[in-house]
């Protein structure tokens, strides 16, 4: 079985995040999407609200898995029988970023990274953006799936 792991925050799950996942399915025959969990941060949204709005999007694909997770992914990873971990690319600055981290994962384990291209028109959406819109008052439809749910001041 070829199992691919997501990860990110997901904070909130955007669009951008969405095109990876389905071109993702085609790849693979079970996708988990990994939401990580990080002390020193500080999230908008909860975990709770974050994995529900994950299900809830994927809610009718059975080849979604969403779960959380403490540490590295390559841990996570083996602890999955997951060979393969999933990222997006929107620009050479994320390719930049994600190519030292697939290498220091690659020196860790057997786990081999696959990356895809954002599609065009998508690769603007990042889920810092997404935050300060609704931290603003924005409207966040076109930007993230409609089971993200926050409420407008």
């Amino acid at each position: 079985m070829r199992r691919a792991v997501f990860p990110g925050s997901f904070d909130p799950i955007t669009l951008g995040h969405y095109d990876i996942i389905e071109r993702g399915l085609t790849l693979f025959d079970e996708v988990i999407l990994a939401i990580g969990v990080n002390a020193e941060k500080k999230y908008m949204f909860s975990l709770e609200e974050r994995k529900r709005f994950i299900e809830d999007a994927f809610k009718d694909e059975p080849k979604i898995k969403v779960m959380t997770y403490k540490g590295l992914t390559v841990e996570f990873c083996k602890q999955q029988n997951a060979n393969f971990i999933l990222r997006g690319l929107r620009n050479p600055a994320d390719f930049e970023f994600e190519k030292a981290i697939a290498h220091t994962n690659r020196k860790m384990s057997e786990i081999e990274t696959v990356f895809l291209l954002t599609s065009s028109g998508k690769s603007y959406i990042s889920s810092s953006i997404v935050r300060d819109v609704i931290r603003n008052g924005g409207d966040v439809s076109g930007l993230v799936p409609d089971t993200v749910v926050y409420e407008r001041k």
